[in-house]
């Protein structure tokens, strides 16, 4: 299984990312909290979802976006395969918008779907492929750092047989519950069958026939004293219905003559209004007598004949007219005289902007024949520091008369002196090493002879062949000796070339220091000479525009004078077109005037008629009151004489007798009511306990079959329990026999040339390391870097056990390494570099290093650079096919 291509938009840190993966090595590098983890995160999560990682959707989607894509193309057992999920972040939580698996032979949709499919196509699910896969950052520290204990459930837990004790502490807290289940059933079951022994002893069915036979008698009494209630409410409901019409009849006369009255007060009411609506019409006539005498003098002061609508309109016109053209007129006056006065002032202004634009080109003009004064001033100062730079030039040079290279070469002759010297000294170091060790050996060797015994192999002298060996390391000594004095000697030279080479260097670099003075104040004399001609030059050009400005502004003052006239005769205009209007405006109020009096004189008439209207409606009113008041005097005299006070008497007497034995009848049913029952809630409850008692035996029988079931439950928990401790002490002694075997293939592709022979790895996960010359190791008897590359292996191992499987037939996917160099020094990084070496041989057709450390990037064959940019804090990424040929 291979990861061919990720694309990403919004995902974590980054915004918009494509990345192609080949096979071989991989190497993501970048700095630390880049997003280079968060690349590996992406393929994890296309192919799982949120059960890859150890977050919410709401963690995937970039901050302040509204949805993120995530793409992964894989090559599985052949195929090619893609899928893409689209994440959207718009509602209250990230939910998953589109989920589709591409497979060489169908389409698949939806998370749960494309999981299971990722899931049988893998087989294993996310927890599996990312444990097998993934070495985490920091993992590698764990397994170092761990005690035996822990080191067992870490790698339990990588092998997935942690879930086996997860399940079999699950069967163990099932067994209890069960157990405690069954306990509290038993003692429900015994409180039960205590119940129903005590019901029955109650006799409960006898002594329900006898409230039976009770409440049929109690019901036959109330049936009786029920019918003569009956007779008796009729009888006071004739009387009631007697007593009513009278009423009726007295009501209806109360209200005769409640309306009567109201009438002849409504009349008189009416009268009064009449009355009022006659002395409101004198009152109009008087107001328009007075307006029409006011329209007659408003009408005197105007050139009319006649105040009627149609003149007043017409002169309104003619005055409106009128009044536009001398607004227009004024307005045209009013426009110059203020176009005047406005260029009289801008030209003003521009007088005065002339002048004083003319003295400051005056006074910069001043300024500039100043500035040229100090410039050759200046000038002199320079000349005679290049005269001065130009002689300690020479005299530097001078140093190289007797030099034994020429001027320009004393930084390559310092150099070679320099390696020369290394040279000497390793040399010297070298033969005072041999001539020392080979002085000890003569010197040992002499004493064996004084007492008799061969040098080399301690034997007497008379029967060892070696003792003319002595004689040939002594020349030997002295030829190292002789040779040591030599070199000593060329030594010491050297480092007296050194010296003059030092010297010879640090006068070229003063020279080079001062020629660089001297082109930089050459310069400098340059931009000066320049600088006093333009200053010159500018100085005479300013005096020159200053006169212009000067003759300019003269001008525009004689422009100025003439304006101010012209303005003035535009105001004298504007007063006399004012006055004009006012004329107007006055007789055009009097025209509204007049328009308005006669307005008011036509409301006042209208008001006339509409009192005289209303007199008319208010007599036709009282018209109509009158007639209905002789109607109702008239059924008042009727109803006085129907009306009878004996027969009255009578139905109240029936009444007072119905109405107290209804009373002393109620009395009696209430009670007999209540016995009634009282009788028939003693026969529910006899019925309800009769009930209940079926209830229990049908509840202890149930009870009896869930107490035998839930024993049976207990008795299947507990050999659930034992089932899977055997088959995780089972598993994990297939994994260790597998393990170890895969352990050993990798160490010895990474240790073959060591000391170390093999490893031991026992049922508890306990190691042993092996030396080629049977002694034992603990691995914490190991280096720092030993020991994180040893646990790399162990690692890599355990990828290979959950890749290829107990059976070994499950293809391998990408092997993931993240920061692996964390606990590695340098001398163990090209180890690194071997043991990933030692994977590709045993088959792993990708690897990807996740790395900020430059030393593995030769080892690769891709290097990804993943950068975060500090501003948008966002990440991109970038193959380096370049880094990768510098490498190499």
């Amino acid at each position: 299984m291979k990861f061919d291509r990720v694309r990403l938009r919004n995902f974590k840190c980054y915004a918009d990312a494509d990345l192609e993966l080949d096979r071989g090595v991989t190497v993501i590098h970048g700095l630390n909290g880049s997003g280079k983890s968060s690349l590996l995160e992406a393929c994890f999560f296309a192919l799982y979802g949120a059960n890859a990682l150890d977050r919410t959707l709401d963690d995937v989607v970039t901050i302040g976006e509204e949805e993120a894509i995530i793409e992964l193309w894989f090559t599985h057992d052949g195929g090619a395969y893609h899928v893409r999920r689209r994440i959207r972040a718009t509602g209250e939580r990230a939910t998953t918008a589109e989920c589709v698996l591409e497979t060489p032979e169908d389409t698949i949709e939806g998370a749960r779907d494309v999981r299971r499919e990722v899931t049988s196509l893998f087989r294993m699910d996310s927890e599996a492929f990312v444990n097998c896969a993934y070495v985490r950052q920091g993992e590698v520290n764990k397994l170092i750092n761990a005690s035996p204990g822990q080191r067992q459930d870490m790698i339990d837990d990588l092998l997935q047989l942690g879930k086996l004790e997860e399940y079999r502490e699950r069967a163990s807290d099932a067994r209890l519950g069960v157990k405690s289940v069954l306990d509290d059933k038993r003692g429900s079951l015994s409180e039960l069958e205590s119940q129903i022994e005590q019901k029955e002893e109650k006799d409960l069915h006898a002594r329900l026939n006898d409230h039976k036979s009770d409440l049929k008698e109690t019901q036959s009494e109330i049936e009786r004293f029920e019918d003569n209630e009956e007779t008796a409410r009729e009888t006071r409901e004739r009387a009631v219905e007697i007593l009513d019409t009278y009423e009726e009849k007295r009501d209806e006369l109360e209200s005769l003559d409640e309306d009567i009255e109201e009438l002849e007060s409504e009349i008189s009411q009416t009268e009064r209004e009449r009355t009022e609506h006659g002395e409101r019409v004198r009152e109009l006539r008087e107001r328009v007598e007075d307006l029409e005498s006011t329209v007659a003098d408003l009408l005197a002061d105007t050139d009319l004949d006649a105040a009627d609508d149609e003149a007043i309109a017409a002169r309104l016109d003619e005055l409106d007219a009128e009044d536009d053209e001398l607004q227009s007129e004024l307005s045209d006056a009013q426009t110059q005289a203020q176009r005047f006065d406005t260029q009289t002032e801008n030209l003003s202004q521009r007088v005065e902007e002339l002048r004083e634009r003319a003295s400051e080109k005056r006074e910069r003009a001043d300024e500039l024949d100043a500035e040229a004064d100090d410039a050759e001033a200046d000038l002199e100062s320079y000349r005679e520091k290049l005269e001065a730079l130009g002689e300690q030039v020479e005299a530097e040079k001078a140093a190289f008369e007797d030099a034994p290279v020429e001027f320009g070469e004393a930084e390559s002759y310092l150099e070679n002196r320099r390696e020369e010297l290394t040279d000497l000294r390793e040399r010297e170091q070298e033969l005072t090493a041999e001539l020392t060790s080979l002085r000890d050996s003569i010197e040992e060797a002499e004493e064996l002879l004084e007492e008799g015994k061969c040098p080399e192999c301690g034997q007497p002298v008379e029967d060892s062949p070696h003792v003319d060996s002595l004689d040939a390391d002594r020349e030997r000594a002295d030829e190292l000796d002789a040779e040591l004095s030599d070199v000593r000697e060329r030594r010491e030279a050297v480092e007296s070339d050194i010296e003059t080479a030092q010297r010879l260097r640090d006068a070229e670099q003063a020279v080079e220091s001062k020629r660089e003075n001297r082109r930089n104040v050459e310069q400098l004399v340059e931009n000066k000479e320049s600088s006093v001609a333009e200053k010159r030059e500018e100085a005479a050009e300013l005096r020159e525009a200053a006169d212009e400005l000067e003759a300019d502004a003269a001008d525009k003052r004689e422009d100025a004078e003439a304006l101010r006239e012209k303005a003035a005769d535009r105001e004298a205009r504007v007063e006399e077109l004012e006055a004009e209007r006012e004329a107007v405006a006055e007789q055009q109020e009097r025209l509204e005037e007049i328009r308005s009096v006669r307005e008011d004189i036509a409301d006042a008439e209208d008001d006339i008629e509409r009192h005289r209207e209303k007199r008319a409606s208010l007599e036709d009113q009282n018209d109509l009151r009158r007639d209905r008041l002789a109607d109702k005097r008239e059924r008042r005299s009727d109803l006085r004489e129907s009306y009878d006070e004996q027969k009255v008497e009578t139905a109240r007497e029936d009444k007072r007798e119905a109405e107290d034995y209804l009373e002393k009848v109620e009395v009696k049913l209430e009670t007999l009511r209540e016995k009634r029952d009282d009788l028939q809630s003693a026969i529910g409850g006899v019925e309800s306990e009769i009930e209940e008692l079926e209830r229990l035996r049908d509840r202890r029988d149930d009870l009896a079959e869930r107490v035998e079931s839930l024993e049976s439950l207990r008795d299947e928990a507990a050999e659930l329990q034992e089932m899977y401790g055997d088959l995780r002490a089972e598993l994990r002694q297939r994994n260790v026999e597998q393990l170890e075997e895969m352990l050993n293939e990798v160490f010895d592709l990474v240790y073959q040339n060591d000391s170390y022979a093999r490893i031991e790895l026992d049922g508890e996960y306990e190691l042993t390391v092996y030396q080629k010359d049977g002694e034992t190791l603990d691995p914490e008897q190991l280096s720092g870097g030993e020991r994180a590359l040893f646990n790399l292996s162990l690692r890599c191992a355990i990828y290979r056990l959950l890749s290829e499987g107990i059976e070994g037939t499950a293809p391998m996917p990408p092997l993931i390494l993240d920061e692996p160099t964390v606990f590695l020094d340098s001398g163990h990084v090209s180890q690194l570099a071997e043991l990933v070496a030692s994977m590709r041989e045993l088959g792993v057709e990708q690897i990807v290093v996740v790395s900020h450390d430059d030393e593995l990037v030769a080892a690769a064959d891709d290097v990804v650079w993943v950068e975060k940019d500090s501003v948008s804090n966002r990440s991109t990424v970038e193959r380096r096919e370049a880094v990768l040929k510098a490498a190499d």
